[in-house]
């Protein structure tokens, strides 16, 4: 399995590794969302406009999410998110993910390790390459 991303530039000018996906809002309809691929991130994080825009409910609040701009309150909500593989087929997963729910807190939703670590993880400036890639696929280092 192979989900390719992209490297994006950003609001700030900066570009970043990004992966689009789709998140299921609480009205049943699928809303687009770009997750920032963070290898250090524990968990997959939704920005505060992201969470406003699912309307989904808070099954747990919490306030243990912090990263460089220090502790943000945060919620965590039920869904699925999908991506697009090779071939165009979807892949879902369903679990609970943190939201944050101060909107300066998050520029943009953070794929973390809850998911990427199910992937071999290729964030690859030079050669413009953004992807998980598991099961079948694989990749190596070569030196030239």
């Amino acid at each position: 399995m192979r989900i390719d991303g992209e490297w994006l530039c950003c609001e700030d000018g900066i570009v970043r590794p990004v992966i689009r996906g789709d998140i299921l809002a609480a009205d049943g309809d699928w809303k687009a969302a770009e997750f920032l691929v963070d290898t250090g991130a524990d968990r997959t994080v939704l920005s505060a406009p992201l969470l406003a825009k699912l309307n989904l409910a808070a099954i747990d609040t919490r306030e243990d999410i912090s990263g460089l701009g220090g502790a943000a309150d945060s919620v965590i909500v039920e869904t699925q998110i999908q991506f697009e593989r090779e071939g165009g087929r979807q892949v879902i997963f369903r679990g609970h993910y943190a939201a944050v729910t101060e909107v300066t807190a998050l520029d943009i939703s953070v794929l973390g390790r809850d998911v990427m670590d199910l992937f071999a993880i290729i964030v690859d400036k030079p050669s413009d390459v953004v992807c998980m890639i598991g099961q079948r696929h694989r990749y190596t280092i070569d030196q030239t």
